[in-house]
């Protein structure tokens, strides 16, 4: 694996979240089902599409580059 030797990282922990997907029970619909949080800010949510995940971590990347440094 070759070091990052660049000043910036191309995965900035401003941008880091954990996804948990849940296994879905015997006979339940395979839908996505989880938590995902932001590492940084705390700021979590539950979804039950990819769309709803992806809504997430847009909006709190978009508010949290906004924010002045």
């Amino acid at each position: 694996m070759k070091a990052n030797l660049s000043t910036h990282s191309r995965y900035p922990a401003h941008r880091a979240f954990v996804v948990q997907v849940a296994k879905p029970a015997p006979g339940e619909e395979n839908v996505p089902l989880g938590r995902a949080e932001h590492l940084v800010s705390g700021q979590t949510t539950h979804f039950a599409s990819w769309a709803e995940l992806e809504a997430f971590i847009a909006q709190v990347l978009t508010k949290t580059e906004n924010q002045p440094s």
